[in-house]
């Protein structure tokens, strides 16, 4: 396989699993989560594949996206 096609596969993986972290941490369902991440800059940043952060653990990435963007858990837990 390519090396573009890993990276998309690898990159694909780790949104699903910050999504499934997300939406047990914080006890909302899967779409809610789904919404929280896809409108966040975590995930324009793992996009882009900027400053290497789509290499840091999914739970990791969950902690960064809930100190960076307060904002988008308004009315969660």
């Amino acid at each position: 396989m390519e090396e573009a096609v890993l990276e998309d596969l690898y990159q694909e993986r780790l949104e699903e699993r910050i999504i499934e972290y997300l939406s047990e941490k914080r006890c909302i369902d899967y779409q809610s989560a789904m919404e929280i991440y896809y409108n966040s800059q975590l995930s324009g940043k793992i996009h882009e594949g900027r400053n290497g952060v789509q290499y840091l653990d999914y739970k990791v990435l969950v902690d960064v996206l809930e100190e960076t963007e307060p904002e988008l858990f308004t009315g969660q837990k």
